[in-house]
């Protein structure tokens, strides 16, 4: 009797722990695109678009090495919709019982094939550095999870940019080299990008007409669908990108969306790109004296540090991890976040460019977008539900815990030892949005004062009993108990009617 083998659409590797146990002769490989995967929130046309070309390409690639694939397209009329319903669909028609997976990255694809009437048996996704036992033997007694301390075990453990026992020229970390301005380069290169075949066009024909009320512009679509080209955008990132991103890495232009950015984490998450192999490939770089050593370190703590302890806090908190809500925010989110008109400049230009491109970097995630929703209020579980819907590379093992904990501090400090909110100085310092916004970055106080300015000591002062004693933040509030207690009463002011116009739909 044959064995079903599941592979999901970020699972695209050859070397899945699910393939590893299947046997090419005997058992069926099932591959579905589900109207349940593509709308339990309302994903970038771009990324589904992605996720499907890259599922047919790689289908393809399995049969032609000799597996069976039984795979159901989104246009299916017999698809039942979902991955459970086309597992029971396969099962009956192969006379399968018994269901192989690698196990899912999200709760909520874990509970629906633990609840299916098969017998599924789900393995450990070891395309990953550390495996769960490893995070929770590292994380056990521990009264704070810090990235840092993690991203050390793992740097022992790959050998990456190690000497011996000590870590490549005596640091662990030159983030204080990562925090320079960029400014505008003509000849600066851009992601690698790719022309679609026949399979990916007629993906974007299907997107096109089931997708066109979605947030994000599908057409132009350059992103790699297949190993073969994502090594290759491995290849000119490396070549050509990598020497700047680690001055540049925190930089935003309003007419460079990329910088020296990679743009691969949509390849390493779909399972195209391991990290360890594109880890091995920037510390080559580096060894061969083409690229500095704050570019290496800096990108291969973004892989070994930051993606690993992410999955790491997902997985340990569990499924109740994306409804918590440490602050009690409860606004709605702004209609800005899905297109709608706005004076704030970075706001526009990081919203924008997540329409068109279904990118933005880290700190436009953090600091722009995610710094606003902090400081307005925002119910973080819609935040959560935005960045997941709107982002390329975005999937809830990964995205959760930077949103949830890193972003909006709704998990109470597990993540972040303090929130991660800043006023207009810091986005003026990093970027080129400020100097024709209709808001001044200068001004403190009033209706033409940079919201950010204000919504800052707002959210300073309205959860001032939890934050005050933080170590991190008392010289924080020294600063605001100094100020003359009629400039407090203005800025908070200035504050709360900034909401009260955001929240009556005004255009602010």
């Amino acid at each position: 009797m044959p064995r079903l083998v599941l592979i999901l659409g970020d699972q695209l590797s050859e070397d899945l722990s699910a393939l590893a146990k299947a046997d090419k002769a005997h058992d069926i490989v099932v591959m579905a695109e589900v109207q349940a995967e593509t709308g339990y929130v309302p994903h970038h046309p771009k990324k589904i678009a992605l996720v499907l070309s890259a599922m047919r390409h790689f289908a393809a690639s399995l049969e032609a090495d000799g597996w069976t694939v039984a795979y159901s397209r989104l246009d299916d009329p017999d698809s039942s919709g979902t991955i459970p319903g086309e597992l029971l669909r396969r099962a009956d028609a192969h006379g399968a019982s018994d269901v192989i997976v690698t196990r899912p990255g999200d709760w909520r694809l874990i509970k629906a094939l633990e609840d299916i009437p098969l017998k599924v048996q789900q393995l450990p996704d070891d395309r990953f550095i550390a495996s769960m036992a490893e995070f929770e033997g590292w994380a056990e007694g521990r009264k704070e999870l810090r990235m840092e301390y993690f991203y050390r075990l793992m740097r022992r453990k790959t050998g990456l940019m190690m000497d011996g026992d000590d870590p490549a020229g005596g640091k662990w970390n030159f983030d204080h080299d990562n925090r320079k301005p960029a400014k505008a380069d003509m000849l600066r290169s851009a992601p690698m990008q790719f022309t679609p075949d026949d399979v990916t066009e007629e993906v974007l024909a299907l997107v096109e007409a089931r997708f066109s009320d979605n947030f994000g512009v599908l057409r132009p679509f350059h992103f790699a669908v297949t190993r073969g080209q994502a090594l290759r955008a491995l290849d000119h990132f490396v070549r050509y990108l990598l020497e700047g991103f680690g001055d540049y890495q925190d930089a935003m232009l309003r007419d460079d969306r990329f910088l020296h950015h990679s743009l691969l984490s949509p390849y390493i998450n779909l399972g195209l790109l391991n990290p360890l192999e594109v880890c091995q490939r920037i510390e080559a770089a580096w060894r061969e004296g083409h690229v500095p050593i704050n570019a290496a370190e800096g990108f291969i703590r973004q892989i070994i540090g930051w993606r690993e302890y992410m999955r790491g806090i997902y997985f340990r908190e569990g499924p109740d991890y994306t409804g918590r809500n440490a602050l009690r925010h409860d606004r709605a989110l702004p209609w800005m976040y899905w297109g709608g008109e706005t004076q704030m400049n970075c706001m526009a230009h990081s919203i924008g460019q997540t329409k068109d491109e279904a990118y933005a970097h880290h700190i436009q995630r953090l600091m722009v977008t995610g710094n606003f929703a902090l400081l307005a209020g925002i119910a973080p579980h819609e935040v959560h539900e935005w960045y997941l819907a709107v982002y390329i590379d975005a999937y809830e093992w990964v995205e959760a815990p930077n949103v949830i904990g890193m972003s909006q501090w709704a998990d109470g400090g597990i993540i972040a030892s303090k929130p991660y909110v800043s006023s207009g100085n810091y986005i003026n310092n990093m970027s080129d949005y400020c100097g024709d916004c209709a808001y001044s970055v200068k001004d403190k106080t009033g209706e033409n004062s940079c919201p950010f300015n204000t919504l800052y000591w707002h959210f300073l002062d309205r959860h001032r009993e939890r934050f005050e004693g933080n170590h991190r933040m008392g010289m924080i509030y020294r600063t605001w108990d100094k100020m003359d207690e009629a400039r407090r009463a203005e800025v908070l002011e200035t504050a709360n009617s900034f909401l009260d116009r955001m929240d009556a739909g005004e255009v602010v």
